[in-house]
């Protein structure tokens, strides 16, 4: 029962302990925090301000809390930098400093880059994102940091909130020099942060041990000659002062900046609050005569298609009345058998010229041929007794015997024949002289 006593106690000594140093480290950061953000109000933080360093030992000393060693491969554990554990946290915040702080040459250790890092960060105003960033890998920063620490409790979350005030200030560092020794570890200055005041009993009570103590020392010594163990220089009370009021005085300039800013920010917003009813107005006239000139292109179509279909049926009515006019102006088929055979006549007198001009018949017994052919043609008259035709003594002695010129010149009695007669006739078309041709006045068997 003792031994379990003891364990259970010491365990409760151990868990109080981690309590106590986590609390302490977040404590004291917010004292330094808001220090360096009162200091920023009447000079530049740099590298020389003990504000800072102190800042940056404390935040060191909070990312080294519990930090995980390093295992080699003959499990022996080396120890590591909280910049380890940024470089591979913060691989994924964009256009991050990491790259640059890694290649830097005239920081090699671990601990300066890391040192470097909190420098760069704060004169990036992004310390709290790269922060947020880390907190937000759960998985590598259980891996790196032992159960118990500040970046694995609760204390994590006040700790980025707590951060996020420095992007106020503007910093200035040097990254070159012995600044960034890593070398030895950071120490916290707890002095600034201290504060005791003594009650009143407490301070009466003193009085008389210090009128006690002197005159047992000195018989000479009287309590007129003890003054007030606490008095305030007017030096202190004149700096105080002077503080405050040059707080206040920047207090009221960035008041009156917010003021100016808010009224220029009101004058642009009504600006784009009539701009854009202007723009709205203006699209909606422009669907207005876009509306308008569809409904007229829409319109000047119907009319055209109507004009075109009149159009059609004109065209289509036309043909017609000249396709009856034009069949109506053919002439008789007994007609055009007689203009037949006299334009044979006709082309075959203009063939013959060579010809003997005695052997040829003249153009009465021509047309009397062609008026009895047409008239009462006897089975007989165009064929004599031995079966030829009636017109063998037109020709002379010797020649050859010619077809008739009636397949070249084609059927009279349709339309198509009579235009290629006028066609003949035009161009007065010869027949070949090698060609056969037989008596005008015969007609096909």
């Amino acid at each position: 029962m003792a031994s379990l006593s003891l364990s259970f106690s010491r365990r409760k000594s151990i868990s109080r302990n981690a309590t106590v140093e986590r609390k302490n480290l977040i404590t004291v950061c917010r004292f330094s925090v808001k220090t360096l953000i009162d200091r920023s109000c009447f000079e530049t933080i740099d590298d020389s301000s003990s504000e800072f360093v102190n800042f940056a030992s404390i935040l060191e000393q909070i990312l080294s809390h519990r930090l995980k060693g390093q295992i080699s491969w003959f499990g022996y554990e080396s120890p590591r930098s909280f910049w380890d554990y940024i470089r591979v946290a913060c691989c994924k915040v964009p256009h991050s400093c990491i790259c640059s702080i890694e290649n830097m040459e005239n920081v090699s250790s671990s601990r300066a880059k890391g040192r470097a890092w909190i420098r760069v960060a704060l004169m990036e105003k992004r310390l709290s994102e790269y922060v947020c960033t880390a907190l937000r890998d759960f998985k590598t920063t259980r891996r790196f940091y032992e159960d118990g620490a500040i970046v694995l409790g609760e204390e994590a979350n006040m700790l980025a909130g707590m951060l996020l005030g420095l992007n106020a200030i503007d910093f200035s560092f040097c990254l070159k020099g012995e600044i960034l020794d890593g070398t030895f570890p950071a120490v916290i200055d707890y002095t600034p942060y201290l504060k005791f005041t003594q009650s009143s009993d407490s301070i009466s009570s003193d009085e008389e041990e210090l009128r006690t103590l002197g005159s047992s020392d000195s018989e000479g010594s009287t309590p007129e000659n003890i003054g007030p163990p606490f008095i305030m220089d007017e030096n202190s009370w004149y700096n105080k002062c002077k503080r405050v009021e040059q707080k206040y005085r920047l207090t009221t300039e960035q008041k009156g900046y917010l003021e100016e800013l808010v009224r220029l920010r009101e004058a642009q917003l009504s600006e784009s609050v009539s701009q854009n009813k202007r723009l709205h107005k203006r699209i909606e006239d422009t669907n207005l005569v876009h509306k308008m000139e569809k409904e007229q292109l829409e319109y000047i179509i119907v009319e055209l298609q109507d004009q075109l279909t009149v159009l059609k049926n004109n065209d289509l009515k036309s043909r017609q009345e000249l396709t009856a006019h034009l069949t109506n102006q053919w002439p008789s088929p007994g007609a055009l058998d007689v203009n037949a055979v006299a334009l044979d006549t006709l082309l075959y007198q203009k063939h013959m010229q060579h010809w003997d001009q005695k052997s040829l018949p003249s153009l009465e017994q021509l047309s009397e041929d062609v008026s009895l052919s047409q008239t009462s043609p006897e089975p007989g008259y165009f064929q004599g007794s031995d079966g030829r035709h009636g017109g063998q003594h037109l020709m002379c002695d010797g020649k050859e015997e010619t077809p008739s010129l009636l397949g070249l010149c084609g059927s009279l009695t349709s339309v198509t024949s009579y235009k290629s007669l006028t066609s003949l006739k035009s161009n007065e078309y010869l027949a070949s002289p090698t060609t056969e041709m037989t008596s005008p006045g015969l007609t096909p068997s």
